[in-house]
């Protein structure tokens, strides 16, 4: 069996983009941080720190997941430019 390498692009700045998309749907949600948090069971300070530092501070699959639920928005859309 031959292996090779396929070329892919991946975006540097995906987590970035994931921590504005959330930002952008919670306010248009007109939720505020404190709430989106205790909805879906973190702290008011880690969602703080992932919004305002665009995702260095990282974020599990499962609480995206449950932002989305909150939220009533597609994962697929928190990962859009």
């Amino acid at each position: 069996m031959t292996t090779f390498k396929r070329d892919f692009t991946f975006r540097d700045n995906v987590i970035e983009v994931v921590a504005r998309n959330v930002r952008k749907y919670r306010k248009m949600a007109g939720i505020t941080q404190e709430q989106l948090a205790t909805d879906i069971g973190i702290s008011n300070d880690f969602l703080r720190r992932f919004e305002s530092t665009f995702g260095k501070e990282g974020m599990s699959l499962n609480t995206l997941y449950k932002i989305s639920v909150v939220l009533d928005v597609s994962m697929k859309k928190f990962f859009e430019e």
